[in-house]
Formats: structure tokens, C-alpha cells, sequence
């Protein structure tokens, strides 16, 4: 079962059961591989101790002071950390959606804005330094949606856009409804 807590050490009750050591221990270990980056860490306690990727993030991020997997509390928390360029397209593609289906929910789930029709997300946006990554959870719709994104980079599961992207609303609410169509 997930653990619901968001605090790191949350998960440290499951570690120690699972991997028969206190805590104590692991940070030790910790310790002698510290000045390893963070994918060498994970890798150590993966191979070494047979770790889960999950109680390997909780212990490596802990230990380099990241003591909750939240970064932000809301949604404006959010737009603080990114550029006003980017937080200007964003705000206008959630306020396009949410006007014409104020039932969808926006949430910080991954520490990312996303949308969430009940209990199941359908779109989330991220953003990089130079783009902002657009995606629908579901992969038929991504599938069905991506050529029409193809004057833009279109990954394996996003879309990359300007961070000054002119919104398609159009193009942008048959997404969504497709997308909340799937969802169902």
C-alpha cells in the first residue's frame, strides 16, 4: 500500500522492516558513499542491498536534505518557482480548460500541476528552462493528439512547447475532452 505521507522519513518504518536494519545503519551507508551522485547512490543501494527504487529515493534524498517529497503546497506555490513567461501560458491553458469543464480538478501531484477527473488525472504540464511539456495520462489520446503538436517536439509521452505558446483553445479543448472521454 502507498505510503501517504509525503515526509521522506515516512517510509523508514517499511526500510527497516523489509531490509532487517535500523535506520542507524542506513545512514552509515549513507555516509561512506556521500560524495556520490544521486543515480550512483541509488544504483549501490539497489545492487548492494537489493533495495526497491522507492525506499532507495526515500533514503538518498533524505539524506541530501530533501525531507519531503513536496515542493509545493498549491498550485500558486507552483507558479512562483517557474518564470512569469511560462507561468503567464500555463495560467491561460488551465484557466481555458477549467472554464469550459470546471468539474476537473487542479492539482500538485509530482510536484506538477495537473488535472484530475475524479480519482483519475488526465493532463499534467511541466516545465525546462527553454520549453513547457504538456501531456494527456492517457496513451491513446497522446497517440491521437501528437500530430497535430507536430511543428513542436513531441516525445514519448509530452509535447514540448514555447514557453510563450499562442494556446490553440481549440486544439486545446478537444484534447480534454478526449482525453476526459477516455477517462471514463
Amino acid at each position: 500500500m502507498p505510503i501517504k505521507d509525503p515526509a521522506r522519513k515516512s517510509y523508514f518504518p517499511a526500510i527497516e522492516k523489509r531490509y532487517g536494519k535500523p535506520m542507524k545503519h542506513w545512514f552509515a551507508i549513507m555516509e561512506k558513499i556521500e560524495g556520490q551522485k544521486y543515480p550512483e547512490q541509488i544504483a549501490y543501494l539497489r545492487g548492494k542491498y537489493k533495495f526497491s527504487q522507492v525506499h532507495a529515493n526515500a533514503l538518498v534524498m533524505y539524506s541530501r536534505g530533501s525531507k519531503s517529497a513536496h515542493k509545493f503546497n498549491s498550485i500558486s506555490d507552483y507558479y512562483k518557482s517557474i518564470n512569469t513567461v511560462q507561468s503567464k501560458t500555463i495560467k491561460s491553458i488551465f484557466k481555458i480548460i477549467l472554464e469550459k469543464y470546471p468539474a476537473l480538478d487542479l492539482v500538485i501531484a509530482w510536484n506538477h500541476p495537473m488535472l484530475k477527473l475524479n480519482d483519475q488525472y488526465i493532463f499534467g504540464i511541466s516545465t525546462a528552462r527553454n520549453h513547457i511539456l504538456i501531456a494527456p495520462f492517457n496513451s491513446t489520446v497522446f497517440k491521437e493528439f501528437a500530430p497535430f503538436f507536430e511543428e513542436f517536439k513531441v516525445n514519448k509521452k509530452t509535447i514540448g512547447l514555447p514557453n510563450d505558446w499562442k494556446v490553440d483553445k481549440k486544439l486545446l479543448l478537444r484534447l480534454i475532452a478526449t482525453a476526459i472521454k477516455y477517462s471514463k
